[in-house]
């Protein structure tokens, strides 16, 4: 069986790594570079950089950190924020990302999914979805959680796949920081529809919430950002939670 991934993930914003509550009330805490290396060392499977802010010169600066952390880091390292083009993935790819994400830009375009898969391959390929509950489903929001769009977050998710993603990073805007857990049935809806790795995302407050979203929701990787951030918990303390519900996981 396949060990689960605890996935790290840092915003980005102005080059230092910030943290809110719904994609909002962000606050600084600290160096990309610092906490990511940090973090590797305390057992991180992954690190994610995403640029919250998007725009060109945010980019650049993300561009720059992703050269200095991929120089001091050795687990894979997926990017994302602005990429709206097979030419943006392969930037992030010579910066030294070994993922990129995208996730307004294959909304807008889903052909960018393709053509990126094309050049680099499907396995650097990540859509990142971001989704909220609509009644019985959920709906897909783009431009950082602030628009709404007409997709079902579970059949674009599908068709994303199709088009060429290999890997669907998933993040719950309702239960984003919030803590209380992930979205387990959001979750396992978008990993019954698909056959490449789900990421959830999105409310971890403690380990046992990882391990919930890895039994019910069916994930491949759990992300964690906050709780770790503030020291409410580490990444070693989840993955020995993990293997005390005897899922499979790479030693921290």
């Amino acid at each position: 069986m396949l060990t689960r991934r605890v996935v790290v993930c840092l915003d980005v914003k102005g080059g230092r790594v910030v943290k809110g509550t719904q994609f909002v009330n962000l606050r600084d805490v600290g160096d990309p570079v610092e906490l990511a290396t940090r973090y590797e060392r305390e057992g991180a499977d992954e690190i994610v950089f995403l640029d919250i802010s998007a725009s060109a010169e945010e980019r650049g600066t993300l561009l720059d950190v992703a050269r200095r952390t991929a120089e001091r880091l050795f687990v894979p390292l997926t990017i994302g924020g602005g990429v709206r083009s097979a030419d943006d993935v392969g930037r992030a790819l010579r910066a030294g990302a070994d993922k990129v994400s995208i996730n307004s830009a294959a909304v807008t375009r889903p052909e960018v999914l393709t053509e990126s898969a094309h050049r680099f391959g499907a396995q650097c390929v990540v859509i990142s979805i971001d989704a909220k509950r609509d009644g019985d489903a959920w709906r897909v929001f783009v431009k950082g959680g602030r628009e709404r769009t007409s997709l079902d977050a579970v059949s674009w998710a599908a068709e994303a796949v199709r088009r060429g993603a290999g890997e669907v990073l998933l993040t719950s805007i309702d239960q984003d920081g919030a803590r209380t857990g992930y979205d387990v049935e959001l979750t396992r809806a978008v990993a019954a529809a698909v056959d490449v790795p789900v990421v959830a995302s999105g409310g971890a407050g403690s380990a046992e919430h990882v391990c919930e979203v890895f039994q019910n929701g069916h994930a491949d990787a759990a992300l964690l950002a906050g709780i770790l951030h503030d020291g409410l918990t580490t990444v070693g303390a989840v993955k020995h939670a993990m293997r005390d519900a005897h899922l499979p996981v790479r030693a921290a």
